[in-house]
């Protein structure tokens, strides 16, 4: 966390108040809220009404796929098919998979290249299939695991000429890339706090006014009845004021993780010659503080606990899926074979990073890859 984010969390933690109560202490933590929500919208260009909290990424991706397909199947009954790409994030795929098992939708797979990006031609010809059919269409902002940066305001604007709403999981762009949902076009955008050094737990689902997905939460209505459940002021304010401070300074950031993320390219290749750099090549289409490598003839998870034993933290693919013991569903679907899939790292870095976290990495990554290849080749 941002240690202003620390501050002001923590000054709120000592405070009284549940903001839906109407008594003084609760109108404090609601003003709190409110203008925590008024600061989030404006970094984003929303209007605050547009603004709807959320415990975290994952419940907003699943308020915005299972609640606007239903909201969308009501209208319509002919309407059960979701458009997804193969590479989003689990909180997004899983919500597909599960209303494809129990709610009978179809989910179509939108094909990426193999950079990891889906193309507006591509989203064209299925939308072109049966457009009466379809009730959205997921496209993640930026890809969590290989950095890839998709053409969000082009992919909307293609769907909207179709009549189709549009969610964006953006919770890596936000940091790092300037994120403005009214000119994306998407009429439903997931973003979270602990992504911009904010805290765990604290999220938003943005949804463009007249768009209104079916709750997946019933209970006090909190959330213009959008989403259930006490609000959690410290975490809220703390959430705004990371979202306000990496706006003030994500230009110079993703400048200086731009110089550190190409250095760190450069020293795995000069450490491993045969280390392949998965998804687009550095530049606008990549996120700045994104390195995702394939190491030949290694184990992903053999890989990172050497590394992890050096002190340089690193991940097979998303933190929630740890520990499964599987290829990364991004490669396969970017069209690499298994064990290309299964022998990849990626590299995060982020405001805590610094030139001696890259230059510690180049100089332990060649030795982890032996030691990780000869345990592989037993």
């Amino acid at each position: 966390m941002l240690p202003e984010a620390i501050e002001v969390m923590t000054e709120e933690l000592a405070q009284v108040g549940n903001p839906s109560s109407l008594h003084s202490a609760g109108r404090r933590a609601r003003r709190v809220v409110e203008e925590s929500r008024e600061q989030i919208a404006e970094i984003l260009n929303a209007r605050p009404s547009e603004v709807v909290f959320t415990s975290g990424g994952t419940e907003a991706d699943n308020l915005a796929v299972k609640g606007l397909y239903w909201a969308r199947r009501a209208a319509d009954p002919a309407r059960r098919r979701i458009l997804v790409t193969p590479v989003e994030h689990h909180a997004v795929l899983d919500s597909a998979h599960w209303l494809h098992s129990h709610e009978n939708a179809d989910v179509s797979w939108l094909e990426v290249d193999g950079g990891g990006v889906l193309r507006p031609e591509t989203l064209r010809a299925a939308l072109e299939q049966d457009p009466g059919s379809v009730t959205l269409a997921s496209v993640m902002w930026v890809n969590n695991e290989v950095g890839a940066v998709q053409p969000v305001a082009e992919l909307a604007e293609t769907a909207r000429a179709h009549g189709i709403i549009v969610h964006s999981d953006g919770v890596q762009a936000a940091a790092q890339l300037p994120v403005d949902f009214a000119a994306s076009g998407v009429d439903a955008l997931t973003v979270t706090g602990h992504k911009l050094g904010g805290p765990v737990g604290a999220g938003a689902l943005l949804l463009r006014r007249g768009t209104e997905p079916v709750p997946i939460l019933h209970g006090g209505g909190q959330e213009r009845d959008v989403r259930s459940g006490t609000l959690d002021a410290p975490a809220i304010r703390a959430f705004a004021t990371a979202v306000v401070i990496s706006a003030e300074r994500r230009e110079a950031e993703a400048k200086r993780l731009t110089v550190l993320r190409d250095d760190l390219i450069r020293q795995v290749v000069e450490a491993v010659p045969d280390a392949l750099l998965n998804g687009p090549p550095p530049g606008p289409g990549r996120l700045p503080g994104n390195a995702h490598f394939s190491f030949p003839g290694c184990e992903g998870d053999a890989l990172l606990m050497l590394l992890d034993a050096k002190g340089i933290a690193c991940s097979t693919g998303s933190a929630c899926t740890a520990g499964v013991a599987q290829p990364s569903h991004v490669l396969l679907a970017m069209g690499a074979d298994e064990d290309r899939a299964r022998g990849s790292l990626r590299f995060s870095l982020g405001h805590t990073s610094a030139q001696q976290d890259v230059d510690a990495l180049g100089a332990a990554i060649g030795e982890a890859v032996e030691r990780a290849r000869r345990a592989t080749s037993r």
